[in-house]
Formats: C-alpha cells, sequence, structure tokens
C-alpha cells in the first residue's frame, strides 16, 4: 500500500510541475502573439483568480496562504 502511495504522490508532483512550467510559457504566449494557447486565456484567468482572492476577505487570505504553502517550502 505504500508504493501505492509514493506512486501518486509522484505521479501528481510530476503533473503539477509540468503545469506550473507551463503557466509562464502560455503567458509569455499570449503577451507576443495576442492569441491564446490550449484555448485558455491564462491571463483573465488569473487576474480572475487574484480578484476573487482580493474580495473574499479574510477567507480569501486563508485560502491565499494555504494555497501558497503547498508550493513554498517543499524540498
Amino acid at each position: 500500500m505504500d508504493k501505492v502511495f509514493n506512486y501518486l504522490n509522484g505521479f501528481f508532483n510530476a503533473m503539477v510541475g509540468l503545469l506550473m512550467s507551463l503557466l509562464p510559457l502560455t503567458i509569455m504566449w499570449e503577451v507576443l502573439s495576442g492569441t491564446t494557447m490550449f484555448g485558455m486565456d491564462v491571463i483573465t484567468n488569473v487576474t480572475a483568480l487574484v480578484e476573487g482572492f482580493g474580495t473574499g476577505g479574510f477567507a480569501g487570505l486563508v485560502t491565499l496562504v494555504l494555497l501558497a504553502a503547498l508550493f513554498v517550502g517543499k524540498k
């Protein structure tokens, strides 16, 4: 059972790493070409996410801190 959890953990870490490396690429593509990549408007989505945290008040701040803790401090 431990092998299954290690396998799934490695798989999801790899997927998150791949998506986090594609994010700057899609933003640069949109800025330089003016068209979307993969049919998604990444800049608008990121802007809406940040606005959601801002208008969420204390709950938005707590959610932002928890999400940041997922990406910071992994060694």
